[in-house]
């Protein structure tokens, strides 16, 4: 049986994206869940797994295209996984041609910045830069073609673009200063919110609450611990989260096709902000599942990738319901806008030492704004406030996480 490999959907704001690299040849086997290309969106490098079991026999892209959504990236066979035939059979089976160009009916690429001491007589290619580094080029301003024609075959990623930009920094270069890209990535997040609001009825709750459990909890758990294992505030707040959603119905899952599906299966996206600019939430999957511990660790390689550009699709598309901070710029209070198809997004601010009634008396007490925006076409106002009530009562005994 043959497969077609097409290029997924990466969010309700994506309808194109660009080949980045092939991770697979014909004649390749691939089991499910395994990346066999990395594609690149204004979000960054997205590897594209296998839903089957199959083996690779034709790959239809060439890396730089820039394809749609939906289009057939590459075609596999499912009844030749099993048998695990040579590669040479593979190939054998249809006679060898060459790959579609690059070049369609898209739009043209906006006009490049003044090379950085590029070779003599290169040929132009398009650069192959994660979004990070292409933004950084911009920001050194320096062309991204330039960076290609000095490192063929390779993705660069930022400290690429910044190690290249010293070693050209003390010679002339006659190098103009590139426009701001980091409007694009704007324009497509604006987009994606502007639809949400238009069509998914928000409601919004508040509840503020004594977090000193959380941070007294914590201040005792993380002595034992090196500095490269310790825990952060927000993890146990996403742990929290994630067991909430497994008792309150109605917060996990998707809308689709006017009609709510719950999902089994609880994965909790995690907003991190992209170094120069946008905003990506790659999800922690079953986070209900697993200890703080092993939650730390998978959240500290989200954010290291997320910052140099590399994500997974099961990360980026699978995401049940998100959690979203500003506390660590002192806002206190947020307002998220849901990700749509998700029905709710749980938001928290910074927290703040308030007079509190603690066991009887008046004290200072540290207190965390926790807010959620939900769609009334699921829930409504009552079950958002047990939803609620639910985390700061799990966050009330945090050694129980």
């Amino acid at each position: 049986m043959q497969i077609d490999f097409r290029l997924p959907s990466l969010g309700a704001d994506m309808e194109h994206a660009t080949l980045a690299q092939w991770l697979k040849n014909p004649g390749d086997p691939v089991h499910r869940g395994e990346a066999i290309a990395v594609v690149e969106t204004d979000k960054g490098l997205i590897d594209i797994e296998s839903y089957e079991d199959a083996m690779v026999t034709e790959l239809v892209v060439a890396p730089g295209a820039r394809i749609a959504v939906g289009t057939v990236m590459a075609r596999l066979s499912a009844e030749r996984a099993a048998g695990a035939p040579a590669r040479e059979a593979a190939a054998a089976a249809a006679p060898p041609q060459p790959l579609p160009s690059a070049a369609g009916p898209l739009a043209p690429a906006p006009k490049p910045p003044a090379p950085l001491a590029a070779p003599a007589g290169a040929a132009p290619r398009r650069a192959r830069l994660s979004p990070a580094a292409r933004r950084r080029a911009h920001e050194l301003g320096i062309s991204p073609e330039a960076l290609e024609q000095r490192i063929a075959g390779k993705i660069l990623h930022v400290e690429d673009v910044e190690r290249l930009a010293a070693e050209a920094k003390a010679r002339p270069s006659g190098v103009a200063v590139a426009p701001d890209a980091r409007s694009a990535m704007r324009a497509v997040i604006g987009s994606a919110m502007a639809r949400a609001k238009r069509e998914i009825p928000h409601y919004y709750l508040g509840h503020a609450f004594d977090f000193g459990a959380v941070r007294d909890w914590l201040v005792r758990h993380n002595a034992t611990l090196p500095v490269s294992e310790r825990l952060i505030e927000g993890l146990l707040v996403v742990k929290a989260v994630a067991l909430a959603a497994a008792r309150i119905e109605g917060f996990n899952g998707y809308f689709r096709d006017g009609h709510f599906a719950r999902s089994t299966a609880i994965h909790v996206g995690t907003a991190i902000a992209m170094r120069g600019g946008g905003l990506v939430a790659p999800a922690l999957l079953d986070a209900d599942r697993k200890d703080l511990k092993t939650l730390m660790l998978e959240f500290s390689d989200l954010v290291t990738r997320v910052r140099t550009g590399h994500m997974r699709l099961s990360e980026f598309m699978t995401a049940t319901i998100t959690v979203t901070s500003l506390g660590e710029d002192g806002v206190e209070t947020i307002y998220p806008i849901i990700n749509p198809p998700q029905v709710a997004i749980v938001g928290t601010g910074c927290v703040r030492e308030r007079p509190w009634v603690h066991a009887g008396s008046m004290a200072a007490r540290p207190v965390l704004n926790l807010t959620l925006a939900a769609d009334h076409r699921v829930t409504d106002g009552r079950t958002g406030s047990r939803f609620l009530k639910t985390i700061a009562e799990l966050l009330a005994a945090p050694e129980k996480l």
